[in-house]
């Protein structure tokens, strides 16, 4: 909650900051904000000033001492008597860290996997029971709701921690927990219509935000570009924007937006990870090399900088000591998606695949909707020759990032590697249509119409296609590149009786200084016997 309070608090900062010298110093006029929500942007006054009780528990949740904490404010394990909002919030939220508290020390002695997923928060029940009275008396305000809401979640009723979880941000729009909170109990982009939101401009905030968790990437973008004419300085729309382009696989234009972001803000860590992960990609290795020292200057126990560093070394092919680095970060934040998701690419790198396993798991337990870690996982059961495992993982993966063609090729390889030919095709197809950058959808397609199907016509098409593709990227070095001008000189010379385009095709394969060229002569002498026999066959007889 912290520090989606502390997210909040920034974004309210930009946003104040636009109103005195953002927009308004450019000679622009500041978009009117709605009554309303110019009256939620306010926190409420205080009922009463601070109790003795407040203080004195206050400083123990600055201790992280939860239990006395919740202890000074209420002895028998009940709401406080007092009523005030204050205590009742920090009773509540205390007392649900000692129970997560106790829930992550009970799963650190316990090995099996299985046991851990029994272990629950020991509180839940007294809270629940206990805010659920608050909230039908209509005595909770907004962070109240907020536990309540946290509270129905983790206990699996999340139709009622929905609707919760709506009355607390309409009661707190501020508080950016509720927000983040809301958003993961949001699995279609249909239940978001169902909500019902405040009036206020952190909404858009909210659904640029969700629309990022669902994969929906370009309706992220757009809603991200309307944000930024109302706050052009905010460096978290930036990062947003640099994200939303990070999953849609531009990374030069996510490296332009978070090159911006640190030249505004040198010091930032938070989503500096993704940028290293965009620098591992484009294998920037002196680019990644600067933010990895910059980031251990500013602050070397940050889970970010861990993984900053991690992606470093892995980048260098040292795997272990990359591992070393995912597990430090794993200490300083046992939920750090970054590093279980790496952590299980390294082990893949390293052939542990049990270890692989367990760090995908540990991701998809932490955040459902992180396809990387679901492809990770049907990578690692592939290597393990359990096809249908992978399958499923696979599926998953598509179901997350239908438009994605890597999560598609991977589905076809394994149905591929099953002798299912159809439902391969049908998969590569789907790669096909959604920009394969890679080109093997459109190889993998004519290979298989050719020696699966022995459909020419077909296999001809997706060749051509492949080589297009190849000469466009001016990459024909490769044998796939020889394949496809073999078969298509063959098809046009044999099956289509197109001389010229098999001749043209020949022509490009005397580029070549393998068997294939020989071949290509030869296509190329008989080219020369069928055009010489056409040409006395149209000639009169004396």
């Amino acid at each position: 909650v912290l520090k989606g309070i502390g997210e909040s608090f920034l974004v309210r900062r930009e946003a104040a900051d636009w109103g005195d010298g953002g927009k308004r110093a450019r000679g622009a006029q500041p978009t009117p904000v709605p009554a309303a929500a110019e009256d939620m942007d306010a926190f409420p006054e205080a009922d009463a000033p601070d109790t003795d009780n407040l203080l004195v528990a206050k400083a123990y949740y600055d201790l992280s001492e939860y239990e006395r904490c919740a202890h000074v404010l209420s002895s028998d394990g009940t709401l406080p008597k007092s009523g005030n909002a204050k205590e009742i919030f920090l009773w509540a939220y205390s007392l649900y860290l000692v129970g997560e508290k106790r829930k992550e020390e009970e799963m650190c002695e316990v090995a099996d996997p299985l046991e851990q997923c029994q272990i629950t928060n020991a509180n839940l029940r007294v809270l629940r029971n206990e805010l659920s009275a608050l909230h039908s008396a209509g005595r909770a305000d907004g962070y109240a709701l907020y536990v309540y809401g946290v509270v129905l979640k983790e206990m699996q009723a999340k139709a009622l921690a929905r609707r919760v979880l709506c009355e607390s941000v309409c009661a707190a729009p501020l508080n950016w927990s509720a927000w983040l909170d809301l958003a993961t109990l949001c699995t279609e982009k249909e239940d978001v219509d169902q909500l019902i939101l405040p009036e206020h401009w952190i909404v858009g905030f909210f659904r640029a935000h969700l629309a990022l968790e669902l994969q929906q990437n370009q309706e992220a973008a757009a809603i991200l570009e309307d944000l930024s004419g109302m706050f052009p300085d905010s460096s978290y729309i930036l990062a947003q924007k640099a994200l939303a382009q990070y999953n849609l696989r531009n990374f030069d234009e996510a490296q332009d937006f978070f090159e911006v972001l640190t030249s505004k803000d040198p010091h930032r860590l938070h989503n500096m990870d993704t940028y290293s992960n965009i620098l591992y990609v484009k294998e920037c290795k002196a680019e990644l090399s600067h933010l990895a020292h910059t980031a251990v200057r500013s602050n070397k126990y940050r889970p970010e900088t861990c993984c900053i560093v991690g992606n470093y070394y892995s980048l260098k092919a040292q795997h272990e000591r990359a591992v070393v680095y995912f597990k430090r970060a794993l200490r300083l934040n046992r939920r750090y998606l970054s590093a279980w998701t790496l952590m299980g690419h390294e082990f893949v790198e390293l052939k542990n695949t049990e270890a692989a396993i367990e760090a995908y798991r540990s991701a998809v337990d932490i955040n459902p909707r992180d396809y990387r870690a679901w492809y990770g996982l049907g990578q690692t059961y592939e290597i393990l020759l359990m096809y249908f495992y992978a399958l499923h993982y696979y599926r998953k993966a598509t179901t997350l990032r239908p438009y994605d063609a890597r999560m598609w090729c991977a589905l076809a390889g394994c149905y591929e590697k099953l002798h299912r030919t159809q439902e391969a095709i049908k998969c590569y197809k789907r790669a096909e249509c959604h920009n394969d950058r890679e080109g093997i959808a459109a190889h993998r397609l004519a290979t298989l119409f050719s020696e699966k199907l022995n459909d020419r016509e077909q296999a001809a098409y997706y060749y051509a296609k492949h080589l297009a593709r190849r000469q466009a990227e001016d990459a024909m070095g490769g044998p796939d590149a020889i394949e496809a001008l073999r078969y298509l000189a063959g098809y046009h010379l044999k099956d289509a009786g197109n001389l010229v385009e098999a001749e043209r095709h020949c022509e490009m394969l005397l580029d070549y200084t393998g068997p294939e060229k020989k071949e290509a002569e030869a296509m190329l002498r008989e080219i020369r016997q069928l055009r010489a026999a056409r040409a006395s066959s149209r000639s009169p007889a004396p």
